[in-house]
């Protein structure tokens, strides 16, 4: 659900701040922070940020499309590394011996037993 518009986006106030103080002071320092949750405000934009993904910082330069987006959407948190090589391996030993070989028919039902 989206938050609603007479309450405006939500940004914590520390980062405003340090926002404020680099644009007054033409710092070009990365802010660190751990507000993945603040909302990129248009003040943000040429500003580069280290954003905590729960392991690293993982810096993020602000661009005019980032507006409107919540900082966390710009630094993954879960990395994939792949599948393994013996998955791949079987697979692909699976994949020509199923291509080449027909399915084999169903073993046919036993006679019955002659009645006495």
């Amino acid at each position: 659900m989206a938050r609603s518009i007479k309450k405006g986006p939500f940004c914590d106030e520390y980062l405003i701040k340090k926002v404020q103080v680099a644009r007054q002071t033409q710092d070009r320092k990365v802010i660190k922070t751990w507000s993945r949750r603040s909302t990129v405000l248009p003040d943000f934009v040429g500003i580069t940020f280290a954003v905590h993904n729960g392991k690293k910082f993982i810096p993020v330069y602000v661009t005019e499309n980032m507006v409107g987006h919540k900082l966390g959407e710009f630094s993954q948190t879960r990395m994939f590394h792949g599948h393994t090589p013996s998955d791949k391996k079987a697979a692909a030993e699976a994949a020509p011996a199923a291509a080449g070989k027909p399915a084999a028919a169903a073993p046919a039902a036993k006679p019955a037993a002659p009645a006495k």
